[in-house]
């Protein structure tokens, strides 16, 4: 069978993706995804996360290289994989970014059609915000500015977290003594202020890529083909008119290698990610020459950016021992307290179970000369006794504060390690290599501990135990010390395949999010964005691949004549 459209990963972009161009009765689109269906259980549960990272049945199980930055630590590096991508298995926050972030790519494209305001409605458009639904308490009642801003009907949906402890409340009130202001939105163009996260979930359930835009939409489409436990090995060409046109793919699946075949003037649409977009790019002969020819692979595109221009949050965790209050680690470590959390969320879907691992966030400005905010923070209501998700929480009670910059100006690289599809790529994030991102990483230690000396956070005597009170806040040598010793990363890479215009050099896709060069290919994922965004990434992505869509679309409109009077 051939097919119009191919779309390669079945994550938040290719989800999405796919039940766009699925619409259409008479184009037959196919879904291909390396992992499994989303039917473990854990998966569905907020929680869950911690089940699912580090899980091969969920996780591509990514390593980095030994890193510099980081005094040659190595980091492991969660990928969705399994139906619904990062977004099974993600903090499930949602959080667009800021207005300045989409002008920065407008102006790297040459395109106004990134803008704030033209990406806006690709926001909306899938959209389904809590504060819009019929019975929304009152207090809670949208304006006519915020119905601006979001939407309800879309299949996306946007719920308000369904916990709250009195140690976050103090917090955001210890935040405001410090001239943050409070905030019911972080996604109105600027995230500045402090307030709860906003949540990608269902009625105490995750809601992840797989249940908005599969189920049971595409499923049901005849036109629509899924297939699962199958990996592309390279992208196939043709050449009939000189200019390469991508054809097909060759994909592992369980029954065998099997060409995914497209019809005379489809599309192929690589949506798998910043890590696995530019693998396969390069294992199909499109990326640097040298690298290619070092592994045996003919180039068939020299484009220098694929796999270039790598981008990610780095943050820094501080924990801070309290008195007078409770905390998750409470909870987790009194007798009975695992069985009192699985009973709250089985009766009533809330509590920690409910929980993604950032329920409350502040986003704010380093100094008062920059423009926009540019440093993040989010604060867990428990801690752990050493690094990871899988460490046994402290006992006592304890929060942990989680700090990166938002706009990080350290590059890195996705490179093959050799011609094998099964094999992973290298990956080098190059973490605090640049001088901007070291001075901010000192000064963001020294921001967490003003915040955490306030007024509203006195009752609860807070001791730093991480990094701890040795490390002085007049020694910038010791707090860059620090933060390479603790700094881990948020999981948000980026622009492995950033568009820009066809004469920049680096730029892998255009404006459009066609590949250069080549016909019948774009890329619509997260390695696309020229830089990143000031927050979580899964919401841009989905816009991308809203956009990305409509785009595809569009132009079928437009060179569907010209087709038809060629032939």
């Amino acid at each position: 069978m051939d097919y119009d459209y191919i779309v390669v990963g079945a994550g938040t972009a290719g989800c999405l993706l796919a039940n766009r161009l699925s619409a259409d009765a008479a184009k037959r689109v196919l879904l291909i995804e390396a992992g499994g269906r989303d039917n473990y259980h854990w998966i569905h549960i907020p929680v869950g996360y911690l089940y699912c990272i580090g899980n091969p049945r969920t996780d591509w199980m990514f390593q980095t290289e030994p890193d510099p930055g980081l005094n040659g630590r190595r980091l492991r590096y969660p990928r969705g994989k399994v139906l619904g991508g990062c977004s099974s298995i993600n903090g499930m926050i949602y959080m667009r970014g800021q207005s300045r972030d989409y002008e920065a790519w407008a102006q790297a494209t040459g395109d106004e059609d990134w803008r704030w305001e033209r990406v806006l409605p690709y926001f909306r458009q899938h959209e389904n915000h809590w504060r819009l639904d019929e019975d929304v308490p009152p207090e809670w009642a949208a304006s006519d500015d915020f119905r601006a801003l979001h939407a309800s009907g879309g299949e996306w949906r946007v719920e308000k977290q369904r916990l709250r402890w009195d140690i976050l409340d103090a917090f955001a009130r210890a935040a405001v003594e410090a001239g943050i202001p409070a905030t019911d939105d972080f996604n109105r163009g600027s995230n500045e202020g402090v307030g709860y996260f906003e949540v990608n979930q269902h009625a105490g359930w995750r809601w992840n890529a797989a249940k908005a835009f599969l189920r049971p939409t595409c499923t049901r489409r005849p036109n629509f083909e899924l297939w699962t436990q199958a990996q592309v090995r390279r992208l196939v060409f043709e050449h009939a008119d000189g200019r390469p046109r991508c054809s097909g793919a060759e994909v592992l699946t369980a029954q065998g290698l099997q060409t995914a075949r497209l019809k005379p003037g489809g599309e192929l649409l690589l949506a798998a990610g910043a890590i696995g977009s530019p693998q396969l790019l390069q294992l199909s002969g499109i990326g640097p020459a040298a690298l290619l020819q070092a592994h045996g692979i003919t180039p068939l595109q020299d484009l220098a950016g694929v796999g270039a221009n790598l981008q990610d949050h780095l943050q820094m965790l501080l924990t801070y021992r309290l008195e007078g209050t409770h905390t998750l680690n409470q909870r987790y470590n009194a007798p009975f307290g695992r069985v009192g959390i699985a009973l709250e969320y089985a009766l009533l879907r809330r509590g920690p179970m409910a929980m993604g691992p950032s329920p409350l966030g502040i986003f704010l400005r380093s100094d008062q000369d920059r423009d926009r905010a540019n440093l993040a923070f989010t604060v867990l209501p428990f801690s752990r006794v050493a690094p990871g998700m899988k460490s046994n929480f402290h006992p006592f009670p304890a929060i942990t504060m989680s700090v990166y910059a938002c706009r990080p100006t350290s590059r890195g690289t996705v490179r093959l390690k050799n011609a094998d599809v099964t094999a992973a790529p290298e990956l080098r994030f190059n973490y605090l290599s640049t001088p901007d991102d070291r001075e901010l990483a000192i000064e963001s230690i020294r921001i967490t501990r003003r915040i955490m000396g306030r007024k509203a956070l006195a009752p609860y005597r807070p001791v730093e135990i991480r990094p701890g009170p040795q490390v002085r806040d007049d020694d910038d040598d010791a707090l860059l010390e620090a933060f390479r010793t603790h700094a881990t990363t948020i999981f948000h890479p980026v622009g492995t395949a950033r568009m820009g215009s066809v004469h920049d050099g680096n730029a892998v896709v255009d404006a459009r999010l066609r590949v250069i060069g080549l016909d019948g290919l774009r890329v619509i994922d997260a390695s696309v964005m020229p830089t990143i965004t000031s927050g979580n990434t899964n919401a841009p992505t989905m816009m991308i691949a809203e956009k990305g869509a409509a785009m595809v679309l569009d132009d079928a409109k437009v060179t569907r004549p010209a087709l038809a009077i060629a032939s």
